[in-house]
C-alpha cells in the first residue's frame, strides 16, 4: 500500500552517498510499514530502515508497523542512521 511517506532528513544524504560507492538505491519508503530503502552492493541486498540520528532516541523507535514488519521479515534488515552507519552494516552483513 502507498502512502505520503515522512522521509527522515537524512535519507537523501545516504541515499546519494551510497550510489557514490557504486550501491544500487531503491527506496521503497513510501510502502507502509517497510523499511526504507533497498541496497544493492556486490551482488547482494541490503533492506535498512533510516532512522535520523540527530533526533532524540525517543523519536528513532520503530513504529508499531515497523516493528511488526521487522519481527516478521525472515531475511537481513538493519536500521541505520548515517551514511557511516549504512557503509558500516554493508560491510559487517557481507563480511
Amino acid at each position: 500500500m502507498l502512502r505520503a511517506a515522512r522521509v527522515d532528513a537524512n535519507q537523501k544524504r545516504i541515499v546519494e552517498g551510497l550510489r557514490k560507492m557504486g550501491c544500487s538505491v531503491l527506496v521503497v519508503s513510501q510502502l507502509k510499514n517497510c523499511f526504507d530503502i533497498l541496497v544493492g552492493w556486490k551482488g547482494e541486498n541490503f533492506a535498512f530502515e533510516i532512522k535520523d540520528g540527530d533526533k532524540p532516541k525517543s523519536q528513532r523507535k520503530l513504529t508499531g508497523g515497523e516493528q511488526e514488519f521487522f519481527n516478521s521479515w525472515n531475511g537481513q534488515i538493519s536500521v541505520v542512521e548515517s551514511l557511516e552507519g549504512a557503509i558500516k552494516e554493508l560491510y559487517k552483513i557481507r563480511h
